[in-house]
């Protein structure tokens, strides 16, 4: 067979050279990863004992995000330490007011992203340094990063620290919110209320403006029904609850809603979401002062009442004992913290005046003023000891109603002044 045949067959020698070339050329071109997607391995010593982390379930994330060392914090632990951050001025802490937005680790360094709702700078501060403090603290953490995102209120000129108080359509026509509060209970906190209502809703009448409303926050000892004479469940319309009214003052108390002999027992949340539907879902109407009766203390009732209303003002009620007195001021200084302005300072039980108009302290002297002092407010008024208080209030007749001309009942009047020219202002 000739040579030249099977060269043509398989090709000449030269020929199969560069066709084998160019194939393995254009095999090399298309199979080798380029540089920029593919990193250079390299052969690493084995890792010690000490820097083994087992598997398990809250160290899988570590293991699985490259990002994240073994020995870092994942956004579990860290919501465990900003769970540890309180507000300031509050025992609750940021979690629970539902303030962390975000909370993310990259590498060496924490992210966390806060939204609140505040007029004042120093809550904000505070806050971003106390996450600093803790959240830096954690092992493997150099840095943290806080990201603040900070809106006013849209009623309260001098807003309260916390989530937004709440814009409602039935809060809209409530032209004046102010809360009346003690720091211990027996200081005749609900009787004060019941009968300055009465006596705001009194002047107002006499000026043509819009009524006065009473909102019962006491819910585990609603007594507010009992003393204004109201009674009955109040009824539905268009899915807004209607207040009881009685003596031209709309009532809205957890009294209307249980039995007489129910006791409430619920749970912080349970009474905070109450508070809420009391704001949000009542229909007020046009109200220009709508009080607010608190329960004694600080603690859920007043938390949601700061978050939820844009109260115009506090007045704190006390007795001229100094324990009573003592306890109030602290009380008082939880509206300080979230920049609610006290309206000042009413002293209950202040004398008995006997009929030649001598005047016995039976619970001491100087509580109130001293209270007043001490907080940088003004003192209102000193109610006295008045039989007919008691009785017209068992009989839901406040005494403001009942004997308008009596002594006590003209302090309350005289306090009502004072506050109407303090809103005024």
């Amino acid at each position: 067979m000739p040579r030249n045949f099977l060269d043509k067959q398989r090709g000449a020698p030269g020929l199969q050279k560069r066709q084998f070339e160019k194939y393995r050329s254009s095999r090399i071109s298309i199979f080798k990863p380029p540089t920029s997607e593919f990193p250079t391995f390299r052969i690493e010593p084995e890792p010690q004992a000490t820097n083994f982390v087992p598997f398990n379930r809250s160290n899988s994330q570590r293991l699985y995000d490259s990002n994240t060392p073994p020995n870092m914090p994942d956004t579990e632990e860290i919501q465990a330490v900003l769970k540890t951050i309180k507000f300031p001025g509050f025992s609750r802490d940021i979690v629970s007011f539902g303030l962390v937005r975000d909370v993310k680790v990259d590498e060496n360094t924490a992210q966390i992203s806060i939204e609140i709702t505040t007029g004042d700078q120093s809550v904000p501060e505070k806050i971003a340094a106390d996450i600093k403090s803790e959240v830096g603290a954690l092992q493997g953490i150099q840095d943290v990063k806080v990201r603040m995102e900070i809106s006013q209120p849209k009623q309260q000129p001098s807003p309260a620290g916390g989530s937004m108080p709440t814009n409602s359509e039935a809060m809209q026509k409530v032209k004046y919110a102010i809360a009346i509060a003690s720091g211990k209970g027996g200081v005749g906190k609900s009787t004060v209320t019941v009968n300055l209502a009465c006596a705001l809703q009194r002047l107002l009448e006499d000026e043509g403006k819009a009524g006065v409303g009473i909102m019962d926050c006491d819910i585990y000892g609603p007594s507010i029904p009992l003393m204004l004479g109201a009674a009955g469940r109040p009824e539905i319309e268009n899915d807004m609850i209607v207040p009881i009214e009685n003596f031209g003052v709309r009532t809205m108390s957890m009294g209307f809603l249980v039995d007489e002999d129910t006791p409430v027992v619920w749970r912080g949340p349970m009474i905070m979401k109450t508070i809420q539907q009391f704001a949000q879902n009542v229909n007020w109407g046009e109200l220009e002062i709508l009080v607010v009766d608190l329960p004694p203390g600080t603690g859920d009732a007043q938390l949601s009442l700061v978050q939820t209303l844009p109260l115009e003002g506090a007045v704190i009620v006390t007795t001229p004992q100094p324990a009573a007195a003592n306890v109030a001021r602290r009380g008082a200084r939880m509206f300080d913290k979230v920049s609610v302005p006290l309206l000042g300072v009413v002293e209950n039980m202040s004398y008995l005046e006997a009929p030649d108009g001598s005047r016995q302290a039976l619970f001491g002297q100087g509580g109130g003023d001293e209270t007043a002092h001490s907080l940088g407010t003004h003192l209102l008024g000193q109610i006295p000891i008045d039989p007919n208080i008691r009785i017209g209030c068992d009989k839901g007749i406040p005494i403001v109603i009942s004997d308008p001309e009596s002594k006590a009942a003209q302090v309350f009047m005289d306090i009502a002044r004072q506050i109407l020219n303090n809103l005024a202002k």
